[in-house]
């Protein structure tokens, strides 16, 4: 148990590398999985103005542009130490570079029906549930290790976790993604977040 407790963001990482891969696999064989469709027409079935406007605000901030500028206060405001700086920057450009690649890879169409905004490109993995799982989780661990007041420290890791989840509901909501694709692209980013983080202790 002592041991389970120790080591469970590696047990929750490698968990899930292999629903991503079992996805990926299934995804050779078929386009459509039954929760696709199940998520989806429920979430168009509550569709309304207040929600459209709410889910297409958050996704925005799983977009390049509101990225970049996160990216650019934190490095002028928050963190001061040039190396912090530098796997910050780095981590918002490996997550889309390896999207782009298995975009290529998988080739999977993305839904083209109902949406509520204009999106291009392939469908797998979802670009904006791998960076903002990357890129907000990775400041999940810095507010853990960073903050030292606990009421503060909690409130900042349960919001940037809400923000994240919100952000994967969003692209199913909106219309431009399965919910495989999200799914996906999270457990992706979990794994790759644990190999990153502990590549970047390696070598403060």
């Amino acid at each position: 148990m002592k041991a389970v407790k120790k080591n469970w963001y590696n047990i929750v990482s490698i968990i899930a590398l292999l629903i991503f891969l079992i996805i990926a696999m299934e995804l050779l064989q078929r386009d459509i999985f039954d929760i696709d469709n199940t998520v989806y027409n429920f979430l168009v079935s509550i569709r309304n103005p207040i929600l459209n406007n709410f889910f297409k605000f958050i996704t925005i901030f799983a977009n390049r542009n509101p990225i970049i500028i996160i990216t650019v206060i934190l490095c002028l405001v928050i963190f001061k130490d040039n190396k912090e700086r530098f796997y910050i920057v780095l981590n918002v450009l490996l997550v889309p570079l390896i999207n782009v690649i298995l975009k290529s890879i998988f080739a999977r169409e993305r839904p083209n029906i109902l949406r509520l905004i204009n999106e291009t490109g392939y469908s797998f993995p979802s670009g904006h549930a791998m960076l903002s799982t990357a890129f907000y989780g990775l400041l999940i661990y810095f507010s853990y290790k960073k903050i030292k007041t606990p009421w503060l420290r909690n409130t900042a890791c349960i919001g940037l976790s809400l923000l994240i989840i919100l952000i994967m509901i969003s692209r199913i909501y909106v219309g431009v993604h399965y919910t495989t694709d999200v799914i996906a692209g999270c457990c992706l980013s979990l794994f790759y977040l644990a190999i990153f983080i502990k590549a970047m202790n390696a070598y403060k």
